[in-house]
């Protein structure tokens, strides 16, 4: 039953091998984590509320199926997460083990996408998702914005960082992601782009690391990063389809962009989620930035 969200309620939106859900903010953010199956497949959803950001790992790494739970310990102001298989702390940005028996093991944890959006246009896009319970197993005030409320409302930070950037506020909302260096084997380049940027350039352009990615935003100002290759987008028809150079249609799904005169043509989405500036910053310093 999801009558406790009203349309304009912000919820992390999730879809794997064709099967949606929708994740409150309001839940995650006094849980920090859910351990899920969607579409198949075991997710550990991490949501770091002092970073600002949500991320959906595969549970398996290098074929080994692993346990997590939130460690309640903090990394440059970043929550760490611990397997309980070998009591391991993790990285949650990173999603690699840095504390314990796996260290050096060289697992790492592959991210999904996910999108930040309101529960009106998730539920647009996606009529036959489901979504989290308000019956968690637990007694808490899940009401819209009542979690972190102080903390989220003002641009001060609960726990100090040592590296800080005054380029943007502490709590500008940046979306963000890595990709592999394609100079350096084994290296991942980070990227940021301000949210407020991308919802003045609802499609746009950037060439990074190699790669031409095209990010398209909406009205409700949800962002999709997809690979584009070749392929340059010029304009919105609106929230489900953009066009091409070329006048070609294209729809915008979870998966990827689907040509619409023919869906096997299709562009890979590259997972990337939002974040705070300075929780982002203080783990990528050499971060390139659009603002």
């Amino acid at each position: 039953d999801a009558g406790y969200l009203a349309d304009e309620h912000i919820v992390f939106g999730i879809a794997v091998g064709g099967e949606a859900r929708a994740y409150p903010k309001r839940i995650l953010a006094w849980h920090e984590m859910a351990l899920d199956r969607l579409g198949g497949e075991e997710l550990t959803i991490v949501y770091c509320t002092l970073c600002g950001t949500v991320i959906p790992f595969g549970s398996v790494a290098d074929g080994r199926h692993l346990t997590f739970g939130t460690s309640g310990l903090l990394y440059r102001s970043n929550k760490l997460m611990f397997d309980h298989e070998t009591k391991s702390l993790w990285n949650t940005f990173e999603g690699v083990p840095v504390v314990g028996e796996l260290v050096g093991s060289g697992l790492r944890l592959s991210p999904r996408a996910v999108v930040t959006t309101t529960w009106g246009e998730w539920r647009r896009r996606h009529p036959e998702t489901t979504v989290l319970s308000l019956d968690t197993g637990h007694r808490r005030n899940y009401a819209e914005g009542a979690a972190y409320r102080t903390y989220f409302g003002s641009d001060d930070l609960m726990f100090a960082v040592s590296r800080r950037d005054a380029r943007l506020r502490n709590k500008e909302e940046v979306l963000v992601l890595r990709l592999p260096d394609p100079e350096r084997p084994g290296e991942l380049l980070p990227l940021a782009v301000t949210a407020r940027f991308l919802s003045r350039n609802r499609v746009h352009h950037h060439d990074f690391a190699g790669r031409n990615l095209v990010i398209i935003t909406s009205e409700q100002g949800a962002n999709r990063v997809y690979a584009a290759g070749e392929i340059r987008f010029e304009r919105r028809i609106d929230d489900e389809q953009v066009v091409d150079d070329a006048g070609r249609a294209w729809q915008v799904s979870e998966d990827g962009l689907v040509l619409v005169d023919d869906a096997r043509v299709r562009l890979a989405r590259v997972p990337a989620q939002r974040a705070f500036w300075f929780g982002w910053y203080a783990q990528f310093p050499d971060t390139a930035l659009v603002d």
